[in-house]
């Protein structure tokens, strides 16, 4: 298992989906987990010690409203996590649209930082993790490259012969 994703509630599992979606697509393997950090922190550092004993190599974390989750785990470990802020979408929640949630985990303290992708940005999570990764597996690099070549060919197409 290359990539470990968490997020902390069932609710938020569709959107943490896509990340999962994107790692199948370029054939990386990873196991994902719901555990809440405030719910069940005694399992969460059991399975951030398991993940790496497994060999994860980085660790995607959703979560919403604190969203201590991505935080939490960063402090657990020194594999590099990538935090996706979600946008609480429970009439109970007062959220405030996955603000609370960006700047809980863009707002690391000094020496445990946590990247941070936009809002439900699961995808962008996956694609930063692939990069990680590629540093070190040139076969993963070459799969990137071929992808930002089609999105990059795909965008000049589409922008030659604009039809109204």
């Amino acid at each position: 298992m290359k990539v470990a994703i968490f997020f902390g509630s069932k609710s938020d599992k569709d959107t943490m989906k896509k990340a999962a979606d994107v790692l199948n697509e370029f054939g990386v393997d990873f196991k994902a987990y719901i555990i809440s950090a405030h719910r069940a922190g005694v399992l969460l550092k059991k399975t951030v010690e398991q993940v790496e004993k497994e060999g994860c190599q980085v660790i995607i974390a959703g979560a919403g409203l604190a969203a201590a989750l991505p935080g939490v785990i960063a402090g657990m470990t020194v594999l590099p996590v990538i935090g996706v802020p979600l946008e609480c979408v429970s009439e109970k929640s007062n959220g405030l649209g996955g603000m609370d949630a960006l700047l809980s985990i863009v707002q690391m303290p000094p020496q445990i930082p946590v990247a941070t992708v936009g809002i439900n940005s699961a995808k962008n999570a996956a694609y930063l993790a692939l990069q990680i990764l590629a540093l070190q597996d040139a076969d993963l690099a070459k799969k990137l490259k071929d992808f930002r070549a089609k999105l990059a060919a795909d965008a000049e197409a589409s922008g030659l012969d604009v039809k109204f």
